[in-house]
């Protein structure tokens, strides 16, 4: 769930705290690698989600959107030219496919919140560099980050990287403040916004980065008959990765880094 709901900036000041936040991100990830061996063509998204429930449930930990909202199910499932919020179903991945898949766990009251795009077998050229570059531009988007500088710098990176290669970056869905609330401030949008400009990243500030690139255009529409499925407007692919960031005295820490998913640098 990407749209952030109005909170006060928090500062998690206490070890303690960000110890709290780190166990969240490093169970969430654990998460992902799990499903990642499952993300093949013949498996349906609902098949996904049972598995992220049931795993989540049997180490003791909350899924954090079911009934979100009246959210239906466990994790988000975006296929092809869903941006995101694809709701999982009986439909079967099949070769060719793409498919975020976004995951939000609560652990000890703390969130963990991440996503990958995956390839279903074999993928187009196109599909496949879209992929990179969504997943080069979340570390652009990162590697912005510092104490005391602002929100703006994230979005202002990721927008000049994703449009010198080609792509839109979506504007109606952001990455959002988190920690024992689901969203809160400070929202982080992935294009220069002036109101972004005033959102200071002081050290204990926790927050999700998780661009949203298309090969079309940015502009996106909203599935009226489930309320939640956001597609690109002209039908175009569409690809995201996301990390939950910590900002410390040093810079920003990457919660919820997996064992075997892709590292900064990784070539798709």
């Amino acid at each position: 769930m990407l749209s952030p709901l109005k909170k006060p900036i928090p500062l998690y000041l206490t070890e303690e705290q960000r110890t709290g936040l780190r166990l969240a991100g490093k169970f969430n990830a654990q998460l992902m690698d799990m499903l990642r061996e499952h993300v093949r063509a013949g498996v349906t998204t609902d098949q996904l989600d049972r598995l992220a429930y049931e795993y989540t449930i049997e180490h003791g930990h909350q899924p954090a959107c079911i009934g979100y909202h009246g959210y239906p199910k466990t994790i988000c499932t975006s296929v092809n030219e869903v941006v995101c919020h694809g709701i999982p179903n009986q439909v079967e991945l099949k070769n060719g496919d793409i498919v975020n898949v976004d995951i939000t766990t609560i652990v000890n009251g703390w969130y963990g919140d991440q996503s990958e795009t995956f390839m279903v077998g074999e993928v187009s050229a196109a599909a496949r560099r879209l992929i990179q570059t969504t997943f080069d531009s979340l570390y652009v988007g990162i590697r912005a980050c510092r104490p005391g500088g602002t929100v703006m710098d994230i979005g202002r990176a990721i927008q000049f990287f994703a449009q010198k290669a080609g792509y839109s970056v979506v504007r109606e869905y952001q990455g959002h403040g988190i920690g024992r609330e689901f969203h809160q401030e400070p929202g982080v949008p992935h294009f220069p916004s002036l109101t972004s400009s005033r959102d200071i990243l002081r050290p204990g500030t926790c927050f999700t980065i998780e661009p949203m690139l298309n090969i079309g255009g940015w502009k996106t529409r909203l599935d009226k008959k489930d309320g939640w499925t956001v597609r690109t407007l002209d039908g175009s692919l569409s690809a995201q990765f996301e990390h939950t960031i910590l900002m410390t005295e040093v810079g920003p820490e990457i919660l919820t880094l997996t064992e075997n998913g892709p590292q900064e640098g990784h070539r798709f």
